[in-house]
């Protein structure tokens, strides 16, 4: 899977996290009948979009992902023994911890809106904190004409790269 897509489904998986656990937010204070949690939450919702878009910035995102990709093992496509797991499988593997942390927000959210405050302005700020890393890998890939996809692993281990050769832009 291209490390590029994998990074624009992770934007768009927090950030549809982060509406779900709105709305179970605001449906969960009408039910308590305690809006002093969502006045409080809404007050976190701005601090989490404030320093999302802090983090966010062009040059911070090509920064963070300096790292990762120099330690991208290079590969050529004709090498021997190179299995590529399908884009599906490696997505799943990657996205599957957001899933799961969304949905046990959301499942206690139910019972304790708090929770889902918390979650939802927390989802926010990583869904704008990662908004722009997807476009620094993909002018890198543009720059060096390769391309970086994602090797698959165990989800608790950190993001392993392969440097495959691309279309050189000139």
């Amino acid at each position: 899977m291209p490390f590029a897509e994998l990074l624009r489904a992770t934007v768009f998986l927090c950030a549809g996290g982060a509406t779900t656990l709105a709305v179970i937010s605001v449906i969960g204070v009408r039910e308590a009948d305690n809006t002093m949690i969502l006045v409080i939450g809404a007050v976190w919702w701005v601090v989490a979009a404030w320093i999302g878009l802090s983090l966010g910035a062009a040059d911070r995102s090509a920064e963070a992902m300096r790292e990762t990709l120099a330690g991208a093992r290079t590969v050529t496509t004709a090498s021997p023994g190179l299995s590529m797991p399908t884009p599906g499988r490696v997505a799943w593997g990657r996205l599957s911890p957001i899933l799961v942390a969304v949905g046990l927000a959301g499942a206690v959210g139910v019972i304790l809106p708090e929770v889902a405050v918390v979650g939802s302005g927390y989802a926010l700020l990583v869904a704008l904190a990662w908004r722009n890393r997807e476009a620094a890998v993909l002018a890198i890939e543009g720059r060096d004409g390769v391309r970086f996809l994602v090797e698959s692993a165990s989800p608790l281990k950190p993001v392993k790269l392969l440097r495959t050769p691309g279309f050189r832009a000139f």
